[in-house]
């Protein structure tokens, strides 16, 4: 069995450019940088960003950091004013934007919970929904 996330390891091409973009824009704290790549945090999440030849995937495979209420507003005009790359509207429960990192790997920020999403799916069910209980 499985206790969680241990971390997630991102492709990178450019360190520098991907560093500066999720520290500076995206305020992911650093722990460590080296000539291969650079190990971050978000909450409690630990990144790896690993320069490496890049590929993302062309499905809806995405990462998505969370963010409050209070600083979504203010996070989502940071990302369209440094112009990112929006690859999808956000059509599910929630405040979503939807964006790519420089190398185009799939990105949101999410402002919400698993159990608001549950709730809302009481009243819109996606096709064939099969709700477990706890």
């Amino acid at each position: 069995m499985t206790n969680g996330v241990n971390h997630i390891t991102i492709a990178v091409s450019e360190l520098d450019r991907s560093f500066d973009f999720y520290v500076d824009l995206l305020k992911l704290k650093p722990h460590a940088r080296w000539n291969g790549g650079a190990y971050l945090t978000s909450g409690e999440l630990w990144i790896c960003l690993s320069c490496d030849t890049t590929s993302p995937a062309g499905d809806y495979s995405h990462i998505a950091f969370d963010v409050s209420p209070e600083e979504f507003d203010r996070v989502a005009g940071q990302l369209r004013t440094a112009r990112v790359t929006e690859w999808k509207d956000n059509r599910s429960e929630g405040n979503s934007v939807y964006f790519l990192d420089p190398d185009g790997h799939k990105l949101e920020i999410h402002c919400g919970t698993l159990q608001d999403r549950l709730a809302s799916l009481i009243h819109s069910p996606y096709d064939g929904l099969q709700l477990f209980k706890p």
